[in-house]
């Protein structure tokens, strides 16, 4: 029995993926959470959980970094995209950060199928004409190699960064976090030096690049 978690902010569309999901794997544990925060939850009870199944653009928290800090919280789940952008920057970016497939919003039932069932026995799995769209597109290794970068935070890091990008001090950082601002601080040292940048402008800049 394979247990999957659906993070998605519409539940219209959570309540139509979780029907495919049970069509495609009759008898599995299907979870739901609509934001980054019930994700990790649902992820701190059950560690046991085969598949997350992750839309890049959930509200109030930059995509990737949502990718990282599921993937650095719980490194032994796997976390697969599903979402409505499918261009190849996206898409090599997510994998650069860890993600173990790409499906597409658009996608029809069959190949949605096909995907969580090669997701579950543990194999990376893009649709046929992504693929073919990887093949045929140059390679960006600056924003894939940043990416790599971005999915080397710890969890807490990832928060900070994600507070810094929303142009937020350091001191309004360590009361949303609960944590003092002098960790703040070492947070946002190693931060730096990880993604090679010298000031919380060019973290924002950087981040702002790879979501475009």
């Amino acid at each position: 029995m394979h247990r999957l978690l659906i993070v998605d902010d519409h539940p219209l569309y959570r309540l139509a993926l979780r029907q495919t999901a049970e069509a495609a794997l009759p008898g599995s544990c299907i979870d739901e959470a609509g934001d980054l925060d019930a994700a990790l939850a649902v992820l701190a009870a059950l560690p046991d959980t085969d598949l997350v199944l992750l839309d890049l653009q959930l509200p109030g928290t930059h995509g990737l970094l949502a990718l990282g800090e599921l993937r650095a919280a719980h490194p032994g789940v796997a976390v697969a995209i599903l979402s409505a952008r499918d261009d190849v920057p996206t898409v090599r970016r997510a994998l650069a950060m860890g993600a173990c497939g790409y499906l597409t919003k658009h996608a029809a039932t069959a190949e949605l199928h096909e995907g969580l069932r090669a997701l579950l026995e543990g194999r990376t799995w893009l649709p046929a004409s992504l693929r073919e769209r990887l093949v045929r597109t140059p390679r960006d290794s600056e924003a894939e190699s940043t990416a790599a970068r971005l999915a080397s935070l710890s969890p807490q890091q990832l928060r900070v960064l994600q507070r810094v990008a929303e142009g937020r001090l350091n001191k309004q950082i360590a009361d949303e976090l609960g944590i003092q601002e002098r960790t703040v601080k070492a947070h946002l040292t190693v931060v730096f030096e990880k993604l090679g940048v010298r000031n919380r402008t060019q973290a924002g800049v950087l981040l702002q690049s790879l979501a475009d």
